[in-house]
């Protein structure tokens, strides 16, 4: 049994006056791909931004191996091994596809100390990234703007990924490179928590899922377990994974 990285205990998170999080529990264990899934507004950004430090939870504990994330910032999470792609990408519009990576790459103050082996194996998934590396980023497209919010996350290697709805915004062929890179980094034993409404995406690269609903998580279980039982997908999450392959 692969030992748990990260853990939330009991996790509530309030966001002015309005309480997110009711209790959240969940474990991320190392190596695997967990699936954050639910119906819309179930929490699952939330939970993501809890763990990053960008909300403080007001009641609970977030674990990261043997120590609590509680009082640290994003940056020293951040420097743990932690990185986060947002939904909304986070990349600096005004700079350079090649200065967002630069940026995101805690071991490279130019674009000439960059891992080149490393760059290759993401211009392989992502060309466009290479065709437009001199462009200003905010002036890519919405698909290509999620290439390089993902590109940043991976441009070094990194311990845990929290990656929120990856593949929204991107062409059929486009989620197909990025369904092999999360193949590819788990093969490097990355950990993953992912959330993501294609249904495809989480069938082909999750090995647990955990459902929220509501602020809380209200299951927990391998993800084909729930591939395989469509009456509990439709409990869960309203839909059939199997018509949605």
């Amino acid at each position: 049994m692969p030992e748990t990285l990260l853990a939330l205990q009991g996790v509530h998170t309030h966001i002015g006056a309005y309480h997110i999080l009711h209790g959240v529990d969940l474990s991320v264990r190392a190596g695997e791909v967990t699936m954050l899934m639910g119906r819309n507004g179930a929490g699952k950004t939330t939970t993501l931004r809890t763990i990053m430090g960008l909300w403080a939870p007001t009641e609970g504990e977030v674990r990261w191996k043997d120590r609590s994330l509680r009082g640290l910032h994003t940056p020293g999470i951040a420097r743990l091994g932690i990185a986060y792609v947002p939904e909304t990408m986070g990349i600096f519009g005004d700079l350079t596809v090649q200065d967002n990576l630069v940026l995101a790459a805690r071991g490279a103050a130019r674009a000439a100390e960059l891992d080149t082996g490393r760059l290759d194996w993401i211009f392989g998934f992502f060309p466009a990234l290479k065709k437009f590396w001199l462009y200003p980023a905010g002036k890519l497209s919405g698909g290509q703007k999620q290439m390089l919010a993902i590109a940043r996350a991976i441009i070094e290697p990194r311990e845990l990924l929290l990656i929120d709805e990856p593949s929204k915004g991107l062409a059929p062929a486009i989620v197909q490179n990025l369904v092999q890179v999360l193949r590819e980094l788990k093969a490097q034993r990355t950990t993953i928590l992912l959330v993501e409404q294609n249904v495809a995406v989480a069938k082909a690269v999750g090995d647990t899922a955990a459902v929220m609903d509501d602020g809380r998580v209200v299951h927990a279980g391998p993800m084909a377990e729930l591939a395989d039982d469509e009456a509990l997908q439709q409990r869960l999450l309203g839909l059939s994974l199997g018509a949605h392959a």
